[in-house]
């Protein structure tokens, strides 16, 4: 997520409404940092909040690819 963070910061707080500007400026795009603020703010297991952001992490990559696919076909 480092390399487009910026645009995953959007997603995120969707996902996790919980999470404030704030949080992710602190986390700034690092995984570990990203995981221990999911867990600090919904309570939960390390690896539930590790499981989650790996779906997110595909799910973000997967529209990512698709949107420049889309873009490229434009021009």
């Amino acid at each position: 997520l480092e390399g487009k963070w910026k645009q995953a910061t959007g997603k995120i707080k969707t996902k996790w409404g919980k999470l404030t500007d704030d949080d992710l400026k602190a986390v700034a795009g690092k995984r570990d940092q990203l995981i221990g603020k999911i867990q600090e703010k919904y309570g939960m297991a390390k690896d539930q909040a590790e499981k989650q952001l790996t779906e997110f992490e595909r799910d973000f990559h997967d529209a990512q690819v698709s949107s420049d696919r889309h873009a490229k076909a434009i021009r």
